[in-house]
């Protein structure tokens, strides 16, 4: 089984999933907006099942290749997940699946094979690592998890290693759809959005932001700009 996981690019709102989870502590602050798209780069990973093991081979940029294996055990994944190395973010990915899934999981096998995302650039490639891992689990052992739900997984696993990360870089499990992301305390809202061209077609949209999504004014000035260029 194949899978691709592209990097993501903030077209505006960086940091405002940070922002506005803070409504929690403080419900004075603002809420947290964001407009993000997928890459045309990313991670290509075969994935397999594994009776009792993560074995992850991966492909960096230069072409080199690390390889990991570990044992499907709690202790095991937790204590790579905390050493912040490169394998860290899919060790984690692993125990949150291990330890929190609803179904039953086993070991998993990840060839990624090919990467051409390029590496610490703000295109969240940690983020695409956990998503691959998070949709691996999802795809082999037939989990029937939506897309919100493994980026919950693969946010989870992130956050299980001393680095930490907000919520609007996993957006990258949309591959190259565009969505904005609402962020409110605790609660995040996802609303895929299309691209539209012409005026007509424009001043639609618009007229559909204003009746359906009236906390999405945000989208309107995108809208208007695009409009008047």
């Amino acid at each position: 089984m194949k899978i691709f996981v592209p990097g993501r690019l903030c077209i505006f709102g960086e940091h405002s999933d940070w922002a506005g989870g803070y409504r929690h502590l403080n419900p004075k602050l603002e809420i947290g907006y964001t407009l993000l798209v997928g890459t045309n780069q990313g991670l290509y990973a075969q994935v397999k099942p594994h009776p009792n093991q993560l074995v992850l081979n991966t492909s960096l940029g230069d072409g080199t290749r690390k390889s990991l294996t570990l044992p499907m055990e709690a202790q095991a994944l937790r204590v790579e997940a905390r050493k912040g190395g490169f394998f860290s973010y899919a060790a984690g990915v692993a125990y949150q699946f291990l330890v929190g899934a609803h179904n039953y999981v086993g070991g998993i096998e990840i060839d990624n094979y090919l990467t051409d995302l390029p590496i610490q650039k703000g295109l969240s490639s940690s983020a695409a690592i956990c998503v691959l891992v998070a949709r691996a689990f999802n795809l082999v052992y037939d989990l029937k998890m939506s897309i919100q739900e493994e980026m919950e997984f693969a946010y989870l696993g992130e956050i299980t290693i001393p680095s930490r990360c907000g919520r609007m870089d996993q957006a990258c499990a949309y591959g190259n759809r565009p969505i904005a992301m609402i962020f409110d305390g605790t609660h995040t809202d996802i609303i895929e959005l299309i691209i539209v061209q012409g005026k007509e077609n424009q001043q639609k949209v618009i007229e559909i932001i204003e009746r359906d999504f009236p906390q999405m004014q945000c989208l309107k000035l995108t809208i208007y700009a695009e409009k008047s260029n």
